[in-house]
């Protein structure tokens, strides 16, 4: 019996404006997912973890899906 390979979701997250001007928190949660400058993306595993970060600021960040 061949064995399941499970592909994990993966999501881009572009930060497309700037914390200035933001909560304390929201900036915290920018630097957590490891976005430091306008324009840079990161990628990261899709996970109920990120998804929450992700709602917190999510007028600041693009989020686009990788490959499944």
């Amino acid at each position: 019996m061949a064995k399941k390979t499970e592909t994990k979701k993966m999501l881009r997250i572009t930060l497309v404006k700037s914390a200035i001007g933001y909560s304390e928190t929201h900036k915290a949660t920018v630097r957590a997912l490891g976005l430091r400058r306008l324009n840079q993306s990161v990628v990261q595993e899709d996970t109920p973890v990120l998804r929450g970060m992700l709602r917190k600021v999510n007028h600041l960040v693009l989020i686009e899906e990788q490959g499944a």
